[in-house]
């Protein structure tokens, strides 16, 4: 399993962290001192992924530079976007820098320590096109709901509001290289809208709820939370 690739997205370009940090890619905000995308990767490194692919594109340089000088052994390529593809854009020209028959996908600006192996094992042996890490939340209203069956097939997935508890996308996803090429996709699309939500339905995509550790520094306030809780 250590020779599984994963797609680290890290094109965004921040807006809403604009005034907690200017002129940086969101992965590249300071937590502690050190970017959050050492979180990000560190975690990936102790579950065993070798080789990665970052689909980068605003201020790619800060972020290449970074990765030369920190983990100058580091297998990797970069997908480099020319415009904003959005994140299915990016995933789909990265997954076409992908070896393998799966690859793992995940969030540069997020982290969830969830456990890579299960995910991508059970992606493959229920014949997957694309199987998402959820984790219980409760009392929040940032992320949509993903509803599954007792198979933890994915049934439903619910707008944005207020709930009392249930299962967020993770933002980390197993994925079916050939089977995902194969869709008839735009250039420039949301995967969460315009694959996920657009074809779950039609497709078999499966949700495995793990109870990890889970943080989005996409909003100023959860990038202030990252300062607290990612302590060395």
């Amino acid at each position: 399993m250590a020779e599984t690739e994963a797609i680290i997205l890290a094109g965004g370009l921040g807006t809403r962290l604009r005034s907690a940090v200017p002129d940086l890619p969101k992965c590249m905000a300071p937590v502690n001192g050190e970017p959050f995308l050492k979180y990000v990767l560190d975690y990936l490194l102790s579950q065993e992924i070798e080789h990665y692919i970052f689909a980068l594109g605003y201020k790619h340089e800060a972020i290449e530079a970074y990765i030369q000088k920190a983990y100058p052994r580091l297998m990797y390529k970069v997908s480099l976007e020319e415009e904003p593809l959005g994140t299915g854009g990016a995933i789909l020209q990265a997954m076409k820098m992908v070896k393998g028959k799966h690859a793992l996908v995940t969030n540069g600006d997020t982290l969830f320590k969830g456990d890579v192996h299960y995910l991508l094992g059970y992606h493959k042996l229920s014949g997957s096109e694309c199987s998402l890490a959820l984790k219980p939340m409760n009392n929040f209203d940032r992320y949509g709901v993903v509803e599954t069956d007792k198979d933890n097939r994915i049934i439903n997935f619910k707008e944005k509001q207020y709930y009392e508890q249930g299962n967020i996308n993770a933002g980390m996803y197993a994925l079916h290289k050939k089977k995902f090429l194969q869709e008839d996709l735009p250039k420039k699309f949301s995967f969460e809208k315009d694959y996920l939500e657009a074809l779950y339905h039609q497709r078999r995509m499966y949700g495995i709820v793990q109870h990890e550790y889970f943080i989005d520094i996409g909003i100023p306030e959860d990038y202030e939370r990252a300062q607290h809780e990612l302590q060395q």
